[in-house]
Parts: structure tokens; C-alpha cells; sequence
């Protein structure tokens, strides 16, 4: 097949159509690609055939990249946890993902990113790579705070040990049967029970409670991924506190009993920030109805996502 031949089948899928990835970052082609049926990365790259990688996202929200920094900082953990050595250093890392974020001209949407050990040969064994790959690409997402509470329940699938549940890496397959489990029998997405019967997390998002007492409770991060939208709500919700509507914040374990009888549960990740969860194993929570505490908490995420501290908040230098 010809190179024309080649790139014509690939923009015949675009034409005419919306392009939900307006730009891409890839190491191996050397810079930033803004035509979708381009935005390919090879066949043998270690990330594709033995799931050697990792990643890591941001919010782009109302042109300004949000936690950008720690989601980097826990990028390069993740990936020194992995041993793969990024072929450049943060600083470089971090300009790459701005000019990305500025050239895709995306205002609102999510950014993502993967280190991957690199293309070079099908064996499992990353020796024969020449060196590591870095991808990023910008989706133009619409998003907003979510209000109306969703149904979960209790996995089957086998949670991933905690060196791989606290390493953000590319194999995502429990993560997917989890999801798939509770779409399965009606409900949005699972929670996750460690092998000592204490609460862990969803298939991608942290889980939150709310006791009768007035406390908010996360789990302990030791056995999984410490979410930075989880870590930035525990920053801010002793507001809740100061106003004498939440009682005490703190991680702990809590059992699935413990966990049921709460008043109020929630999920916790970037782009939603929180999302309200009523029912769980066909129980309601508390009442079975979105919680006054969870929409004060969702309030002072999106007022943070919106108008936060430049420490929280950077601004894209579009063009």
C-alpha cells in the first residue's frame, strides 16, 4: 500500500466529522500532531503488547490546566515504580504538556499522558528498547458537576496487589471487568473490598463516606492509588469543619458494614470531581438521596477547579 493510499484510509474515518483529540504529543514522531488519523503510536512499543507504561491526566478547565503539578509529581512516581526512565526531565515533561494544551486550543476537556518503556521489539523484556516514549493527548470533553446520585455495587473481580494499585500503569483490565460487572446488572460502576475486608476504592475514582457522626472518612491510601483529587479534598473540606457542618476529616478503614450504614457516599476523581452515589447493592444510602454534605464538598471542589489558587491553577498560553 502506498503512503498516500495509507494516509487516506486514515483521514477517511475523520471526514466530516468532530475531532475529539485536537492534538497529540508522541516522542517517537518528535512533536505535536493536530491531524487525528496521524495520532498513532507503533505496534511494538512495550506499552501495547506487555502493557509496560504508565499515565496520568489534568482538567482543562475555562482555559487553565488544574493540578497539573501533582498529577506530574505522581506520573514520575509511578513511572520510577515502573522503571522507566522518562527521556526528559520534569521541566521538559511539563512544556511539553503546556504547548500541547495551548496548540490544541481546547478550553475545557482532560489531558493525558503515558510514559511507556518504548517501541523496539515484541519480547517481554524492555533491553531491546532504544528508549522510552512519551505521549500526551488533549480531549475536548464537556463536563460538569454532577448532581443527581448513582447506583454501585460491591465487586467480584480481584483488585489489583497494592504495588500495582498504587502505581498508576496501563493495565486496566480489572479496573475495566469491575466497570463492566456493575453496568452488567444496572449500576453506574463497583467498590472495591481489600482481602482484610475494608473499603479500597472504584475502578478508577477514590470513594468518600460521610458518617452519622458528621465525619468524612477515605480510605487509608496504603493499598490504593492516593487520587489527587481525593488528597486536594481533604485539604479543603475542614472549611466544613471551621463551619461547624462536618464534625472531623480523616482516613481510616472502614468495613463494608461500617460503610453502609453511612449517611452519605460519594466517588471521587478529576473530571468529576464528585459524583454522589445513593445506592449501593441495591441498599439505599442513608436516605437514598444526593446529601447536603456531598454537594457542600462538590461545591468547594468546583469553586477550586474554577477559581483556585494559582498553586492549583495555571494558565495555558494559547496562541
Amino acid at each position: 500500500m502506498s503512503l498516500y493510499k495509507l494516509l487516506s484510509n486514515l483521514q477517511e474515518k475523520w471526514l466530516g466529522k468532530p475531532k475529539p483529540y485536537p492534538a497529540m504529543y508522541s516522542s517517537v514522531f518528535g512533536g505535536i500532531i493536530l491531524d487525528p488519523a496521524m495520532m498513532v503510536i507503533p505496534m511494538d512499543d512495550h506499552m501495547v503488547h506487555r502493557g509496560h507504561g504508565v499515565f496520568d491526566t489534568a482538567i482543562v478547565l475555562d482555559g487553565y490546566l488544574y493540578e497539573l503539578d501533582v498529577h506530574l509529581d505522581r506520573f514520575l512516581r509511578s513511572a520510577s515504580k515502573a522503571r522507566i526512565d522518562s527521556p526528559f526531565p520534569k521541566s521538559t515533561l511539563r512544556s511539553i504538556l503546556v504547548q500541547l494544551t495551548a496548540a490544541s486550543n481546547c478550553r475545557k476537556g482532560t489531558l493525558r499522558y503515558w510514559l511507556s518503556a518504548g517501541p523496539g521489539d515484541f519480547l517481554l523484556s524492555p533491553a531491546g528498547c532504544p528508549s522510552s516514549a512519551f505521549y500526551a493527548v488533549v480531549i475536548d470533553e464537556d463536563f460538569s458537576q454532577c448532581k443527581e446520585g448513582v447506583k454501585v455495587i460491591t465487586s467480584k473481580i480481584p483488585m489489583k496487589s497494592p504495588l500495582f494499585a498504587t502505581m498508576k500503569n496501563v493495565n486496566y483490565l480489572p479496573n475495566v471487568l469491575a466497570k463492566m460487572e456493575a453496568e452488567d446488572k444496572g449500576a453506574f460502576a463497583s467498590i472495591w473490598v481489600d482481602e482484610e475486608g475494608y473499603i479500597a476504592e472504584g475502578p478508577n475514582v477514590n470513594v468518600a463516606f460521610i458518617t452519622r457522626e458528621k465525619e468524612l472518612v477515605l480510605p487509608v491510601f496504603d493499598k490504593i492509588l492516593s487520587g489527587c483529587t481525593a488528597l486536594r479534598l481533604l485539604q479543603l473540606a475542614p472549611k466544613l469543619v471551621e463551619q461547624g457542618r462536618l464534625k472531623s476529616v480523616r482516613t481510616g478503614n472502614l468495613t463494608v458494614e461500617e460503610a453502609k450504614e453511612s449517611a452519605e457516599m460519594m466517588y471521587v476523581g478529576s473530571t468529576l470531581p464528585l459524583l454522589p452515589i445513593i445506592t449501593w447493592d441495591e441498599k439505599p444510602i442513608g436516605d437514598g438521596k444526593v446529601g447536603e454534605l456531598t454537594m457542600a464538598l462538590s461545591d468547594l471542589l468546583w469553586e477550586d477547579m474554577a477559581a483556585g489558587p494559582e498553586t492549583q491553577r495555571f494558565p495555558v498560553p494559547y496562541v
